[in-house]
């Protein structure tokens, strides 16, 4: 038996209970959710994540998250300046993908805590422009902040390949809660999103983006020398095959809502 790999699979299966404890996705339908400050940065409440999703059926968070090397964002940048279309078309695949979050709290579940709504792109521009207007202003004002109505459409509903989500902020100004004690619990009460995500190290994550480019081969930990693909792994050797492999999905946003809402 190998302990180590069990160790390691426990970890990834406490990793994603915290996660899923701590995400809000939401339901078909109207929900209603209100922004509030994010404790770990008070000057914005929205968390700015970059991800890789798809690679061997699994989505990894992306070191430049946090500032740090990413050997698939280099290979990926390796693709799209080879020349080469397909190579492009792979690289865009593989590109990480922004995601971003805030702390909210759910009207109706106010005592279930703080927890993180993911949005894509679209969804995030709009809450930034609201934010922006003048007749709105700080949405997340513990005081004089706003709710907002998040209406959330399933893939079927829409006649898509990917659900959609839909925001509308209340004209009327109230605080996060009547109740002191909850608001300040709110305030206080929040986990560091950077931790909920298992980030992988460099060599890791160089692993992983080995045995997604050759799913049939044995021991691809060899397949790397200090982080680096090796020379018959870059650009020149990415097969078409690799390619007709990836998602079909061509917008990231709509391939994360597909992937965060399913």
């Amino acid at each position: 038996m190998d302990i180590e790999a069990i160790k390691n699979r426990l970890n990834q299966l406490q990793t994603t209970n915290q996660r899923s404890n701590n995400l809000w996705k939401p339901q078909p339908g109207k929900q209603v959710v209100r922004i509030v400050p994010f404790k770990f940065n008070k000057s914005t409440p929205f968390i700015e994540l970059y991800f890789h999703y798809d690679l061997g059926g699994r989505t990894y968070i992306s070191p430049i998250s946090f500032g740090r090397p990413d050997p698939v964002e280099e290979f990926a940048d390796k693709l799209k300046s080879s020349g080469n279309r397909e190579d492009w078309r792979l690289g865009k695949k593989l590109e990480a993908k922004m995601r971003t979050f805030a702390p909210v709290l759910v009207r109706g579940a106010e005592n279930d805590g703080v927890k993180f709504w993911g949005f894509g792109k679209t969804v995030y521009q709009e809450l930034l422009s609201i934010i922006t207007d003048p007749d709105y202003g700080d949405i997340a004002d513990a005081v004089s902040g706003r709710d907002v109505v998040v209406e959330f459409k399933t893939a079927e509903e829409t006649g898509k390949s990917f659900p959609t989500t839909a925001i509308r902020v209340k004209p009327n100004q109230t605080p996060i809660s009547e109740d002191s004690k909850l608001m300040e619990t709110a305030l206080e009460n929040q986990v560091n999103l950077n931790e909920v995500y298992n980030e992988l190290s460099y060599d890791d994550l160089t692993n992983v983006l080995n045995e997604w480019l050759n799913p049939s081969a044995e021991g691809n930990t060899d397949k790397s020398t200090n982080g680096e693909m090796k020379k018959e792994e870059t650009v020149e050797t990415i097969s078409k095959e690799t390619l007709k492999q990836t998602t079909t999905v061509d917008d990231a946003s709509s391939a994360f809502d597909e992937l965060f809402n399913r």
